[in-house]
């Protein structure tokens, strides 16, 4: 939709250069026009000014690795229809744009897509446009935006958003550096670190429970963005499809509303009980979970003293429609058909992540010293590794979120994933009879400052957006290294086997 009627332009007094450039080309104007919490000096002049300056109402243009999680988990199979779903063709073959750029100018306050060319990338903005320019925002374009609170030290938190800003990261042309904006809500940036998660937590802009729904401190959230960073809440994954079948997201809806739907159907269906990989047992899950929503009382509590009509309780299930038609009939389209479903798209992605073996040894924290994994399933999580790794034939290493500064190397490994993590080392992984992942579906790219060598592997690998800053070498592995449409990003030299597949 173009939209012929004319537009309200935003008040351009408080304007903030808050991160140089935007994205779309230009520099958005906030309507904040208070006192900035940095401080008059630090507020003042025409360049870019620091997140501190930035007030209620305020856009703001910032990198996807800057961005700090409010919340521990999400709904895997929401992100993962997303991912199918960017990653198909079937939107242009239609002739349409791909959803991912929809989403894009929708998050951005910008309403949906005009155009995006062959060959069109979110981190190149030239190359698509959307209906309405920079500048001429309404309240109504905005109001989709994803939002953020600016914290001590100007550290910039998600408070709404985690789900379409993980999609975009890992998605087909995502990463750290993709730009994005946000509304700032609130302005923290002059409390003490424990005052403001006090604050946040008063005021309900945090979700300190983990997948299981129990309480966790702030010191578990996520450090950044990036699926491999959180834990998969299949409650959520749940409410997610029961959207506008059971429920339908309310004018005004708080933060984390779908979460106090999951914690509710905790309570009254069994996720355990079903095969989530399949859509048959999976529509009966979202069937059942939507029916009960639906038949809930508009004053029935459902969490933390929040009602049902407030959550958004539907009138009527599917909106009074048999399930072979509405939005249930949507939801379980399978994929051959020219409209797939959400979830058909969403268990099609989840088949191509990788399982990872359960862990018989797991490393948290600091650790200094050699690690020599001899036998089992060692796993690094949130670990800062200080001192090579060793895997040693039979036995296999998880790495996920952590930093290893020194070397990796594996010879006949049974198995080894690199995920979201960081090497301050050379990394080679040789002759390993199960899969080497280092990035790929469900696995988030990693950043490895030394050359990568991936030889004579025969378990298959996966080597898909990572930034290697030293040689990269592939021979004799069988099948052959796939980045699944992910480039890596290689400043040092690159076989002449993986060049062309595996940079750019």
């Amino acid at each position: 939709m173009n939209g012929s009627g004319a537009r309200a332009r935003l008040p351009r007094s408080g304007a903030l250069l808050l991160a140089g450039a935007l994205a779309a080309g230009t520099v958005v104007a906030g309507a904040g026009t208070g006192a900035a919490a940095g401080g008059a000096a630090a507020c003042t002049g025409s360049g870019p000014l620091p997140y501190t300056c930035a007030q209620p109402g305020d856009l703001i243009d910032v990198r996807l690795g800057e961005l700090h999680p409010t919340q521990a988990v999400l709904g895997f199979d929401q992100v993962f229809y997303k991912l199918g779903r960017y990653g198909s063709d079937r939107d242009e073959a239609a002739g349409g744009v791909n959803k991912r750029f929809d989403d894009w100018c929708e998050t951005n306050g910008q309403e949906e897509a005009a155009t995006a060319g062959p060959g069109a990338r979110l981190d190149d903005p030239s190359s698509f446009s959307c209906t309405v320019p920079v500048g001429q925002e309404t309240a109504e374009t905005i109001e989709p935006m994803k939002t953020a609170v600016v914290g001590p030290g100007g550290k910039l938190y998600l408070t709404d958003g985690h789900h379409t800003l993980t999609s975009f990261l890992e998605g087909p042309d995502g990463s750290t550096d993709l730009r994005i904006r946000l509304r700032v809500t609130d302005n923290f940036s002059s409390l003490s670190t424990p005052a403001f998660w006090q604050r946040m937590t008063e005021q309900k802009k945090v979700w300190l429970r983990d997948e299981n729904n129990r309480p966790l401190g702030v010191d578990r959230l996520p450090d950044r963005l990036g699926i491999t960073h959180f834990r998969d809440d299949p409650y959520r994954s749940l409410v997610y499809f029961t959207r506008d079948i059971g429920y339908e997201v309310p004018d005004g809806a708080t933060e984390f509303l779908e979460f106090s739907w999951g914690a509710w159907l905790r309570g009254e269906h069994d996720a355990s009980a079903y095969d989530l990989t399949v859509p048959g047992p999976y529509l009966d899950l979202v069937k059942g979970a939507s029916k009960s929503m639906a038949a809930l009382d508009a004053d029935a509590v459902v969490d933390d003293g929040k009602t049902a009509a407030q959550l958004g309780r539907i009138d009527e299930w599917n909106g009074g429609k048999k399930e072979t038609g509405g939005e249930f009939a949507k939801l379980g389209r399978p994929l051959s058909d020219p409209k797939p479903g959400k979830l058909a798209e969403a268990l099609d992605y989840k088949a191509r992540v990788l399982p990872v073996p359960a862990c018989t040894r797991t490393v948290t924290g600091p650790r200094n010293g050699p690690l020599t994994v001899t036998s089992g399933v060692t796993c690094l999580d949130r670990a800062a590794q200080r001192g090579p790794v060793v895997v040693r034939p039979g036995a296999a290493l998880v790495v996920t979120g952590s930093t290893l500064d020194g070397p990796l190397q594996a010879d006949r490994a049974a198995a080894v994933h690199l995920c979201g993590s960081r090497v301050e080392g050379p990394v080679s992984v040789s002759r390993s009879a199960g899969p080497v992942r280092v990035g790929g579906p469900g696995c988030t790219a990693n950043t490895v400052a030394g050359p990568v060598v991936l030889t004579g592997n025969t378990g298959g690998v996966l080597l898909a957006a990572n930034t290697v800053t030293g040689p990269l070498v592939c021979s004799a592995n069988r099948p052959g290294v796939d980045d699944t449409g992910r480039a890596n990003e290689v400043s040092g030299p690159a076989h002449r086997a993986v060049r062309r597949a595996l940079t750019r």
